[in-house]
């Protein structure tokens, strides 16, 4: 299989623009913050985040997924299955593992306190989807490394899963209406905009549930879910409680942010 760089670019910016039309055009929630000063700070996160990944790690999961099949390395080089069940299989098996991941950078202080990065995002958008401190960043795609080469993942589920996830995470990001009958019957399976909201409000035990990226049934099976947030949606303040100035959006403070201690 050829490098997926340029399929995967492209899915990233259909479904960034997707989702930005569809937020402009049916907002679900009124923004309290200026919208391009946000825009161009969580972009520069972005930028510097793919430099540093490519700078850091010489082998993406991609790479990764074909020195294991090409070494029988995993799980799944040593079983025979159908092709289809098993990127079935490993598509679940990596979303399980990116729910259970989120879930522990929320529960371990030190981890929270990267993660905290993107939580502190004052209002929560399509952007908000894409905004993690490089620490984490590296974290996760050493995790993601890791779980690729033990479960002898194979390249085309790996494709598939990061397609996947940068789209869904940037759709339940969005700060776009879902008609409540839609919502309804797709949060029973998928993370939806207004089932993310949730988490990411300043209420402690709000912000600590939903950690669904893309199925959502994981949060009903381990009992983190919850419906709707305490104030409404169109109260629901966004954020983290201890960052709330303005200016704590800019690119410098975001990167110092976990080595400051906040008020």
């Amino acid at each position: 299989m050829q490098d997926p760089s340029l399929l995967r670019l492209a899915c990233f910016v259909t479904a960034f623009v997707g989702c930005a039309l569809w937020e402009a055009y049916s907002p679900r929630k009124q923004l309290t913050q200026n919208k391009w000063f946000r825009w161009g700070n969580n972009f520069a996160l972005v930028a510097l985040n793919s430099v540093l990944l490519a700078t850091l790690i010489p082998i993406a999961a991609f790479q990764s997924a074909l020195i294991a099949e090409q070494n029988q390395w995993g799980l799944f080089n040593q079983i025979s299955l159908p092709t289809p069940l098993v990127v079935i299989l490993c598509v679940l098996l990596l979303d399980c593992a990116i729910y259970i991941q989120h879930l522990v950078f929320h529960r371990i202080p030190i981890l929270w306190r990267l993660h905290r990065v993107h939580h502190a995002d004052l209002d929560i958008d399509v952007t908000t989807g894409t905004r993690f401190h490089p620490i984490e960043m590296i974290l996760s795609m050493l995790i993601k490394i890791s779980l690729v080469m033990l479960l002898g993942v194979s390249a085309l589920a790996v494709v598939i899963f990061e397609i996947v996830l940068n789209a869904s995470a940037m759709f339940n990001h969005s700060n776009a209406k879902l008609p409540l009958a839609i919502d309804k019957v797709l949060r029973k399976w998928i993370v939806t905009p207004d089932m993310h909201r949730v988490h990411h409000s300043v209420i402690v035990k709000e912000t600590h549930s939903n950690f669904g990226f893309f199925l959502s049934v994981w949060d009903r099976w381990f009992k983190t879910y919850r419906a709707q947030p305490q104030l409404g949606h169109d109260k629901v303040q966004i954020g983290v409680p201890e960052i709330q100035d303005g200016k704590e959006q800019r690119l410098d403070k975001m990167l110092r942010q976990p080595f400051i201690k906040q008020n």
